[in-house]
């Protein structure tokens, strides 16, 4: 079997989106969040759950004000 075929653990596929996102980030802070969830639910093939996961919990920016 193929290097693709292998089965990953629950979850796996969202922390390699959230990480992947996070780089991205770090490269270019300016970047638009949701052009780059986006790409991260295609990218690393998400389901519905897990799209609707970053969306809620990345999808803004949050800024100090946001906090208090």
């Amino acid at each position: 079997m193929g290097e693709g075929s292998k089965l990953q653990q629950p979850g796996e596929k969202v922390r390699r989106a959230i990480a992947w996102v996070a780089e991205c980030l770090s490269d270019n802070p300016e970047k638009d969040r949701c052009v780059l969830i986006r790409e991260a639910e295609i990218r690393f093939d998400l389901s519905p759950a897990e799209c609707d996961f970053l969306d809620r919990n990345f999808r803004v920016n949050r800024t100090p004000e946001t906090f208090s």
